[in-house]
C-alpha cells in the first residue's frame, strides 16, 4: 500500500538554527545530514495499528505480519478492522493479545474517544492521555507518535533507549546515564527537543527512522 510523504515540518531549519547555537554537540552533528528531516507517514490509525503490530517482533517480522493483516480489510480504517474475523486476524500472525489491541484502538478510533480532528489544538500531554488509554499503547509508543506522525517540536523520550545511549555516547563518553542526567543535557534543546533527539538518533544509525 502506498503512503505518503510529508515535507519537512516548517521549524526545522529554525530548529536546527537553534540547536547549532545552543548546544556543542549539535553543533557537530547537524551538519553530518545535510538535507535530512524528520518526515510522517500514513494516518492517525494506520500508524498507530503499525506500532501495535510491531511490538515485541522484530522489523523483517512485523513487516511480514502488517502486510497480511493490511489485506484484511477493504480499507484500513477502524470501521472496517471492527468488522474483521479473530481468526482471520489470528491467521495474519496476530497473537490473541495484539488481536485484543488492535480491536481497542478500532474502538477508539470509531467511537471518537479519541478526538483526532483537535489534535492540533491540544498540548502534547493531552494527546498522550488519550492515547495510553488505549489498550497496548504505552508512553513512549505516544512520544514516538507525536514526534514522527504530529511532528511535535518538543517531545523528549526519556523511556528510549537509543536517547539514552545516544546521550551516554555523545555528551558522557560512554559513561552510564539517568534520567536527570538526559533532561539536563535537553535543557538547551528546548523547545525543540524531538529535533535533538532524531539527530541523536543519527548519530547511531544514519538511516533515518520510520515510524
Amino acid at each position: 500500500m502506498a503512503t505518503t510523504q510529508t515535507p519537512a515540518p516548517a521549524y526545522w531549519a529554525d530548529a536546527c538554527k537553534h540547536l547549532m547555537k545552543r548546544d556543542r554537540v549539535m553543533k557537530k552533528l547537524i551538519p553530518q545530514f545535510p538535507g535530512a528531516t524528520l518526515q510522517s507517514r500514513g494516518d492517525a490509525f494506520t500508524t498507530l495499528a503499525r506500532s501495535i503490530v510491531g511490538q515485541q517482533i522484530s522489523v523483517k517480522a512485523a513487516q511480514s505480519v502488517w502486510e497480511r493483516f493490511e489485506k484484511l480489510p477493504a480499507r484500513m480504517a477502524p470501521s472496517n478492522v471492527l468488522k474483521l474475523k479473530v481468526d482471520d486476524m489470528r491467521g495474519a500472525g496476530l497473537s490473541a493479545r495484539k488481536v485484543e489491541y488492535l480491536v481497542d484502538l478500532a474502538l477508539h478510533f470509531d467511537n471518537g474517544a479519541v478526538h483526532v480532528d483537535q489534535w492540533t489544538g491540544m498540548d502534547d500531554e493531552a494527546i498522550i492521555a488519550e492515547l495510553i488509554a488505549i489498550r497496548g499503547i504505552g508512553r513512549w509508543t505516544a512520544e514516538m507518535f507525536l514526534i514522527f506522525h504530529l511532528m511535535r517540536p518538543n517531545v523528549l523520550p526519556l523511556d528510549d533507549v537509543g536517547l539514552i545511549n545516544g546521550i551516554s555516547q555523545a555528551y558522557f563518553s560512554g559513561e552510564p546515564v539517568s534520567r536527570s542526567d538526559a533532561r539536563e543535557v535537553a535543557a538547551a534543546w528546548a523547545p525543540y527537543c524531538s529535533v535533538a533527539t532524531w539527530y541523536i538518533w543519527r548519530s547511531l544509525d544514519p538511516l533515518p527512522v520510520a515510524y
